[in-house]
């Protein structure tokens, strides 16, 4: 199994492992510091500049993230909607059809594009230098995955999905559709059952967010990731009976 195979099949272990990594970033408590949150850090940045109080840079800081979420949670429901929870979620790439239709009319990779949407908006609660590792790593990671993905699907799909890679941008979101919309339709109860942690965590930051608590924030990060296996695990029969 190639190496790619490999960070594919074990994507959410690997992303799991990355942000525990980034949020603990041992680097910098070296000498027993302490260190600040990112969010503090750019909330301080921005103020330094003096054309915001502090208490403004927070706020909007905070906003800027919770804008993040709320777009990664429609673009990656949007997606899972037209390509299915359960290929989603598949340990296994799959490569038996092209899915052109929905986001994918504007964007290849929207997926991938919610995944590092959620890591921007997470990294504001790791210290700095974990935000950096968190963004750095999962970039790299997700050029790895689109270019094993695409290899793929060239070689299996040969000339219909050629076709779409010289139409559809690879990471950007078109402004308007590439490609005519299809006869595909979106299943929104899995799409949403299967990215529920996305919408918990926005609900999250949009309640608490106000309090200045960074801690809250990552315990609803948590909570909204919990849920996520338990609605899996009740819903999965219905999803994979709507697939």
């Amino acid at each position: 199994m190639k190496f790619a195979d490999l960070l594919f099949r074990f994507r959410r272990l690997v992303l799991i492992l990355i942000f525990v990594v980034a949020f603990w970033a041992p680097w910098e408590r070296w000498g027993g510091a302490h260190p600040g949150s990112t969010w503090l850090w750019l909330a301080g940045t921005l103020a330094a500049t003096g054309l915001l109080p502090i208490a403004t840079s927070t706020i909007l800081v905070a906003a800027f993230a919770t804008l993040l979420l709320f777009l990664a949670a429609v673009v990656r429901t949007w997606a899972a909607a037209y390509l299915g929870s359960d290929v989603v979620h598949d340990r296994d790439l799959h490569a038996e059809r092209v899915v052109a239709d929905g986001p994918y009319r504007y964007v290849r990779n929207p997926l991938y594009l919610g995944t590092w949407l959620l890591t921007a908006a997470i990294s504001i609660l790791m210290p700095p230098g974990g935000a950096l590792f968190a963004l750095v790593t999962v970039t790299l990671l997700i050029v790895v995955w689109v270019l094993a993905e695409e290899r793929k699907l060239t070689t299996e799909r040969g000339d219909a999905y050629t076709a779409y890679l010289k139409k559809v941008p690879r990471f950007f979101l078109a402004v308007v559709p590439r490609i005519p919309a299809g006869a595909a339709r979106p299943h929104w109860q899995q799409g949403f059952l299967g990215e529920i942690h996305l919408w918990g965590m926005t609900i999250t930051y949009l309640i608490f967010a106000h309090r200045y608590n960074v801690t809250i924030l990552e315990q609803g990060v948590l909570i909204s990731v919990g849920i996520t296996f338990l609605v899996r695990a009740i819903w999965r029969p219905a999803i994979s009976a709507n697939s």
